[in-house]
């Protein structure tokens, strides 16, 4: 049985919502595949001024994710990918939400939107670069209907990956 998914809006990062995405994300749970701790405010708030930039230069960026009471529930979106390894020179797709609002449909949600819009601004493709034990991402791949491209080690880390890819 499909349910329907809940309403989510996006946004362009605000200078505020560096201090909510430092709030939400700050549980064990949330950060497990991104350090294993909670970020300290400055992460956040250089962040958010990068998607600030990247939406001005690419038309999409990691967008703050609001749920239907317009709450801060974390961020989805795309970026170029960041590092000199992996898929250099793709768009990336990527969510993190608060703890709170897992299972509940939001990142499926504010991840098609995310598809919607980058196809908008013309955008050929996504990748989407997830831990290997991160059951509840590859799950939103299969949803997003991306595939399983490759695997990797994280040489940042050494942690075991997939690289899932969707045509758009």
């Amino acid at each position: 049985m499909n349910r329907a998914l809940p309403v989510v809006h996006l946004r362009v990062p605000t200078d505020e919502d560096a201090f909510a995405w430092h709030r939400v994300f700050d549980h064990p749970d949330v950060m497990e595949f991104h350090g294993g701790r909670s970020a300290e405010l400055s992460v956040y708030e250089e962040l958010t001024a990068r998607q600030r930039r990247h939406d001005a230069e690419f038309g999409f960026c990691l967008w703050t994710v609001l749920d239907e009471e317009k709450r801060v529930i974390g961020f989805t979106g795309a970026q170029p990918w960041p590092h000199e390894w992996g898929p250099r020179g793709e768009v990336e797709i990527g969510w993190r939400l608060g703890r709170e609002y897992w299972g509940r449909g939001y990142v499926t949600a504010a991840a098609r939107a995310t598809l919607d819009r980058v196809r908008a601004a013309g955008v050929a493709g996504v990748v989407a670069m997830v831990n290997s034990r991160n059951e509840r991402s590859i799950a939103v791949t299969g949803r997003l209907g991306m595939e399983l491209a490759e695997t990797f080690t994280s040489p940042t880390s050494d942690q075991f990956g997939h690289c899932y890819r969707l045509a758009l």
